[in-house]
Protein backbone atom coordinates (compact mmCIF):
# COMPACT_ATOMS: atom_id res chain seq x y z
CA UNK A 1 0.00 0.00 0.00
CA UNK A 2 1.27 3.48 -1.35
CA UNK A 3 1.17 5.72 1.95
CA UNK A 4 0.85 9.50 1.98
CA UNK A 5 1.42 12.27 4.66
CA UNK A 6 0.55 15.59 3.22
CA UNK A 7 1.29 18.91 5.21
CA UNK A 8 -1.43 22.34 4.90
CA UNK A 9 -0.81 25.63 6.40
CA UNK A 10 -4.14 26.44 8.13
CA UNK A 11 -3.63 30.38 9.32
CA UNK A 12 -0.27 31.44 11.04
CA UNK A 13 0.82 33.58 13.96
CA UNK A 14 4.42 35.83 14.73
CA UNK A 15 6.08 35.45 17.82
CA UNK A 16 9.21 37.06 18.84
CA UNK A 17 12.60 34.14 19.39
CA UNK A 18 14.60 36.51 21.55
CA UNK A 19 11.83 36.75 23.75
CA UNK A 20 11.95 33.01 24.57
CA UNK A 21 15.50 32.43 24.17
CA UNK A 22 18.25 33.85 26.31
CA UNK A 23 21.92 35.37 24.36
CA UNK A 24 20.17 36.02 20.94
CA UNK A 25 18.46 39.35 19.92
CA UNK A 26 15.29 40.24 18.38
CA UNK A 27 13.51 38.48 15.93
CA UNK A 28 10.06 38.46 14.91
CA UNK A 29 9.16 35.48 13.12
CA UNK A 30 6.26 34.02 11.58
CA UNK A 31 5.12 30.60 12.41
CA UNK A 32 2.48 28.29 9.93
CA UNK A 33 -0.52 26.51 12.03
CA UNK A 34 0.47 23.16 10.42
CA UNK A 35 -2.37 20.36 9.06
CA UNK A 36 -1.39 17.12 8.95
CA UNK A 37 -3.30 14.40 6.52
CA UNK A 38 -2.18 11.04 6.50
CA UNK A 39 -3.58 8.14 4.21
CA UNK A 40 -2.08 4.66 5.00
CA UNK A 41 -3.64 3.65 1.34
CA UNK A 42 -6.70 1.54 3.43
CA UNK A 43 -9.40 3.55 2.92
CA UNK A 44 -8.91 5.62 6.46
CA UNK A 45 -7.88 9.56 6.13
CA UNK A 46 -6.57 10.21 9.53
CA UNK A 47 -6.14 14.30 10.00
CA UNK A 48 -3.29 15.42 13.11
CA UNK A 49 -4.54 18.99 14.15
CA UNK A 50 -7.11 21.15 12.18
CA UNK A 51 -5.66 25.10 12.29
CA UNK A 52 -7.04 27.48 13.16
CA UNK A 53 -10.56 28.70 13.48
CA UNK A 54 -11.69 31.06 10.91
CA UNK A 55 -13.47 34.67 12.64
CA UNK A 56 -15.33 35.34 14.21
CA UNK A 57 -14.18 33.69 17.64
CA UNK A 58 -16.83 33.57 20.08
CA UNK A 59 -14.11 33.53 23.14
CA UNK A 60 -14.58 36.39 25.45
CA UNK A 61 -12.01 37.92 27.50
CA UNK A 62 -9.75 34.59 27.34
CA UNK A 63 -9.54 34.66 23.47
CA UNK A 64 -9.12 38.30 23.57
CA UNK A 65 -5.97 37.90 26.00
CA UNK A 66 -4.72 35.20 23.77
CA UNK A 67 -5.18 36.88 20.53
CA UNK A 68 -3.28 39.87 21.64
CA UNK A 69 -0.03 37.63 22.45
CA UNK A 70 -0.24 35.81 19.82
CA UNK A 71 -2.30 36.85 16.98
CA UNK A 72 -3.63 34.87 14.30
CA UNK A 73 -3.58 35.60 10.64
CA UNK A 74 -6.38 33.44 9.24
CA UNK A 75 -8.36 34.17 5.76
CA UNK A 76 -11.14 32.18 4.08
CA UNK A 77 -8.81 29.72 1.74
CA UNK A 78 -6.68 28.83 4.73
CA UNK A 79 -9.01 26.90 6.30
CA UNK A 80 -8.60 23.29 6.58
CA UNK A 81 -11.98 22.01 5.10
CA UNK A 82 -11.49 24.12 1.85
CA UNK A 83 -8.10 23.25 1.74
CA UNK A 84 -8.41 19.48 1.70
CA UNK A 85 -11.38 20.04 -0.50
CA UNK A 86 -9.45 21.62 -3.66
CA UNK A 87 -6.98 19.06 -3.00
CA UNK A 88 -9.23 16.99 -3.87
CA UNK A 89 -10.19 15.06 -0.15
CA UNK A 90 -14.01 15.68 0.87
CA UNK A 91 -13.92 16.47 4.09
CA UNK A 92 -16.10 14.18 5.37
CA UNK A 93 -14.34 11.56 3.97
CA UNK A 94 -11.85 12.30 7.03
CA UNK A 95 -12.41 8.88 9.26
CA UNK A 96 -10.35 10.32 12.26
CA UNK A 97 -8.65 13.65 13.95
CA UNK A 98 -6.16 13.11 16.54
CA UNK A 99 -5.39 16.19 18.29
CA UNK A 100 -1.79 16.91 19.91
CA UNK A 101 -3.04 19.53 22.41
CA UNK A 102 -6.40 21.64 22.76
CA UNK A 103 -4.65 24.91 22.09
CA UNK A 104 -6.10 27.52 19.06
CA UNK A 105 -4.44 26.96 16.80
CA UNK A 106 -4.94 23.16 16.86
CA UNK A 107 -8.27 22.76 17.18
CA UNK A 108 -10.18 25.75 15.30
CA UNK A 109 -11.28 23.70 12.47
CA UNK A 110 -12.39 20.69 14.56
CA UNK A 111 -16.24 21.77 13.77
CA UNK A 112 -15.32 20.36 10.36
CA UNK A 113 -15.37 17.06 10.59
CA UNK A 114 -18.06 15.94 13.00
CA UNK A 115 -18.58 12.39 11.19
CA UNK A 116 -14.32 11.89 12.04
CA UNK A 117 -13.74 9.83 15.39
CA UNK A 118 -11.69 12.23 17.66
CA UNK A 119 -8.10 11.08 18.78
CA UNK A 120 -7.48 12.18 21.48
CA UNK A 121 -5.94 11.89 25.74
CA UNK A 122 -6.79 11.86 28.99
CA UNK A 123 -4.88 14.60 29.87
CA UNK A 124 -6.40 17.02 26.86
CA UNK A 125 -9.86 16.33 28.82
CA UNK A 126 -8.90 16.92 32.17
CA UNK A 127 -7.45 20.29 31.21
CA UNK A 128 -10.54 21.07 29.01
CA UNK A 129 -12.41 20.68 32.42
CA UNK A 130 -10.69 22.93 34.45
CA UNK A 131 -9.25 25.17 30.97
CA UNK A 132 -7.48 27.68 33.64
CA UNK A 133 -5.94 31.27 31.24
CA UNK A 134 -2.58 29.91 31.82
CA UNK A 135 -3.63 26.58 29.61
CA UNK A 136 -4.34 28.63 26.75
CA UNK A 137 -7.39 26.48 26.14
CA UNK A 138 -10.60 28.27 24.69
CA UNK A 139 -13.63 25.99 25.10
CA UNK A 140 -15.91 28.35 22.82
CA UNK A 141 -13.70 27.18 19.69
CA UNK A 142 -14.93 23.89 20.17
CA UNK A 143 -18.24 22.09 19.31
CA UNK A 144 -20.87 21.53 21.45
CA UNK A 145 -20.43 18.03 20.22
CA UNK A 146 -16.98 17.60 21.06
CA UNK A 147 -15.26 14.97 21.75
CA UNK A 148 -18.45 12.97 19.53
CA UNK A 149 -20.25 9.91 20.11
CA UNK A 150 -17.63 7.72 20.17
CA UNK A 151 -14.01 9.36 20.73
CA UNK A 152 -10.92 7.35 20.95
CA UNK A 153 -9.26 8.42 24.46
CA UNK A 154 -5.74 7.19 25.23
CA UNK A 155 -4.75 7.12 28.86
CA UNK A 156 -1.65 6.23 30.02
CA UNK A 157 -2.11 2.49 30.03
CA UNK A 158 -2.03 2.58 26.44
CA UNK A 159 1.34 3.78 25.72
CA UNK A 160 3.99 1.02 26.08
CA UNK A 161 7.66 1.84 25.99
CA UNK A 162 9.28 1.14 22.64
CA UNK A 163 12.47 1.91 20.94
CA UNK A 164 12.60 3.98 17.65
CA UNK A 165 16.13 4.68 15.73
CA UNK A 166 17.89 3.77 19.02
CA UNK A 167 15.78 6.07 20.74
CA UNK A 168 13.25 4.95 24.13
CA UNK A 169 9.75 6.88 23.66
CA UNK A 170 6.20 6.13 24.86
CA UNK A 171 3.92 5.14 22.09
CA UNK A 172 0.80 3.73 21.51
CA UNK A 173 -1.20 1.93 18.47
CA UNK A 174 -4.83 2.76 18.24
CA UNK A 175 -4.25 2.41 13.98
CA UNK A 176 -3.21 -1.31 13.61
CA UNK A 177 -1.72 -1.72 10.18
CA UNK A 178 -1.93 1.90 9.21
CA UNK A 179 1.99 2.72 9.98
CA UNK A 180 0.72 5.36 11.94
CA UNK A 181 1.48 5.22 15.71
CA UNK A 182 0.43 7.93 18.97
CA UNK A 183 3.64 9.29 20.79
CA UNK A 184 4.04 10.78 24.06
CA UNK A 185 5.69 14.24 23.93
CA UNK A 186 5.22 15.73 27.42
CA UNK A 187 5.73 18.91 28.82
CA UNK A 188 4.11 21.39 26.95
CA UNK A 189 0.47 20.83 27.53
CA UNK A 190 -1.34 18.55 29.79
CA UNK A 191 -2.35 15.24 27.26
CA UNK A 192 0.66 16.35 24.28
CA UNK A 193 1.17 14.03 22.19
CA UNK A 194 2.79 13.39 18.39
CA UNK A 195 2.74 10.87 15.25
CA UNK A 196 4.76 8.97 14.08
CA UNK A 197 4.50 8.25 10.47
CA UNK A 198 5.45 4.86 8.71
CA UNK A 199 8.58 5.08 11.11
CA UNK A 200 9.71 7.64 9.03
CA UNK A 201 8.42 11.20 10.18
CA UNK A 202 7.74 12.16 13.30
CA UNK A 203 4.66 14.97 13.62
CA UNK A 204 6.10 16.69 16.80
CA UNK A 205 3.08 18.88 17.93
CA UNK A 206 4.37 21.85 19.82
CA UNK A 207 7.61 20.30 21.41
CA UNK A 208 9.19 23.76 20.16
CA UNK A 209 8.34 26.85 18.12
CA UNK A 210 9.98 25.11 15.20
CA UNK A 211 12.65 21.57 14.96
CA UNK A 212 15.71 24.04 14.23
CA UNK A 213 14.78 25.45 17.94
CA UNK A 214 14.47 21.84 19.88
CA UNK A 215 18.51 21.96 20.55
CA UNK A 216 18.10 25.63 21.88
CA UNK A 217 16.23 24.23 24.27
CA UNK A 218 18.96 24.61 27.18
CA UNK A 219 18.88 28.13 26.50
CA UNK A 220 14.54 28.66 26.99
CA UNK A 221 14.37 31.79 29.45
CA UNK A 222 12.68 31.17 32.84
CA UNK A 223 9.53 32.39 32.29
CA UNK A 224 8.82 30.93 28.53
CA UNK A 225 9.72 27.86 30.54
CA UNK A 226 7.34 28.53 33.27
CA UNK A 227 4.48 28.34 30.93
CA UNK A 228 5.23 24.85 29.89
CA UNK A 229 2.47 22.46 31.37
CA UNK A 230 5.81 20.57 32.88
CA UNK A 231 9.28 22.90 32.09
CA UNK A 232 11.33 19.53 32.95
CA UNK A 233 9.09 17.49 31.11
CA UNK A 234 9.63 19.74 28.31
CA UNK A 235 13.07 19.81 28.26
CA UNK A 236 13.50 15.92 28.15
CA UNK A 237 11.34 15.90 25.18
CA UNK A 238 13.02 18.23 23.25
CA UNK A 239 16.24 16.32 23.87
CA UNK A 240 14.82 12.70 22.74
CA UNK A 241 13.30 14.77 19.23
CA UNK A 242 17.20 15.96 19.00
CA UNK A 243 18.18 12.52 19.04
CA UNK A 244 15.55 10.96 16.89
CA UNK A 245 16.35 13.33 14.22
CA UNK A 246 20.06 12.60 14.57
CA UNK A 247 19.69 9.01 13.90
CA UNK A 248 17.72 9.85 11.01
CA UNK A 249 13.73 10.36 11.68
CA UNK A 250 12.09 13.67 10.09
CA UNK A 251 10.71 15.32 13.01
CA UNK A 252 8.68 17.91 12.14
CA UNK A 253 6.70 20.43 14.69
CA UNK A 254 3.51 22.35 13.72
CA UNK A 255 4.54 25.75 12.80
CA UNK A 256 7.66 24.30 10.71
CA UNK A 257 7.61 26.56 7.58
CA UNK A 258 7.22 23.20 5.01
CA UNK A 259 7.64 24.06 1.18
CA UNK A 260 6.68 20.47 0.00
CA UNK A 261 3.08 19.11 1.02
CA UNK A 262 4.17 15.62 0.60
CA UNK A 263 6.10 14.82 3.57
CA UNK A 264 6.68 10.81 3.10
CA UNK A 265 9.05 10.38 -0.01
CA UNK A 266 7.76 7.70 -2.74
Amino acid sequence: MTRRLRHYACGSTVHDIGILFRGGGREVRGFPSGVFLYEPGDGRRILVDTGYAPDPWDTGWRGAVYRRILPPTMSAPDDVARQLADDGVAPESVTHVVLTHLHPDHIGGIARFPSARIVATAGQLETLRRARLRDAILPGLLPAWFPGVDPLILDRADFTQAEVAGVELHIADPFPGAGLRIVDLPGHAQGHIGALADDRVLLAGDAAWGSDLLAEEPRMRALPRALQHDGDAYRDTACRLVALARAGIRVVCSHDPIGDRELLPR
